[in-house]
């Protein structure tokens, strides 16, 4: 993979494309609908990522060991966690033209993860991948063409800088970890 000179070298699949204000403004858009139903989308999108990466659930001491859809539905800690992956999402998205903010959330988010809780970068790649899956199928009129290539944008910043936070913290596993 090709890399690109900068003040950390990144890889060019990592590098954030700059999204456009007509694409900000199909993001905010479309999240509007989605954050309306945050809930029952957020546990739809953590349900589709546990069922297609298991080894996630690994992180998760209160819900590692439920292997059946309807029980993950049914969990008060799984709704809990999806409420606040919904929720800093909505914060990204809220304060898509305020790039510090953007950067700072998604600082915390990424160093949380990568001191705290130890969980392996590459599931954020992953859940961002299952985030646009479901809410392409959950809103199918909306996510036109245009709208898929602003959300895989801003699948990229998320990931962008949820990596740089991790490398930042000095996550050692990264970039070697796969699944």
């Amino acid at each position: 993979m090709e890399k690109v000179q900068g003040e950390m070298e990144i890889e060019r699949w990592e590098r954030s494309e700059e999204i456009s204000d007509a694409e900000k403004k199909v993001i905010q858009e479309i999240w509007s609908r989605v954050y309306a139903n945050c809930e029952d989308v957020g546990v739809s999108i953590l349900i589709r990522f546990f069922v297609s990466f298991p080894s996630a659930k690994q992180y998760f001491s209160q819900f590692k060991h439920m292997e059946d859809p309807l029980e993950m539905e049914r969990s008060l800690q799984l709704r809990k966690h999806a409420r606040r992956v919904m929720g800093a999402i909505n914060t990204v998205v809220e304060n898509l033209n305020d790039a510090e903010k953007v950067s700072s959330v998604l600082s915390l988010v990424g160093k949380a993860h990568a001191l705290k809780h130890k969980v392996e970068p590459i599931y954020f790649k992953k859940l961002t991948g299952v985030m646009l899956e479901v809410i392409a199928e959950e809103y199918p009129n909306d996510f036109t063409p245009e709208a898929h290539g602003a959300w895989t944008k801003m699948k990229t910043l998320i990931c962008t800088h949820v990596t740089a936070a991790y490398k930042e913290a000095g996550w050692a596993q990264y970039p070697t970890a796969t699944l």
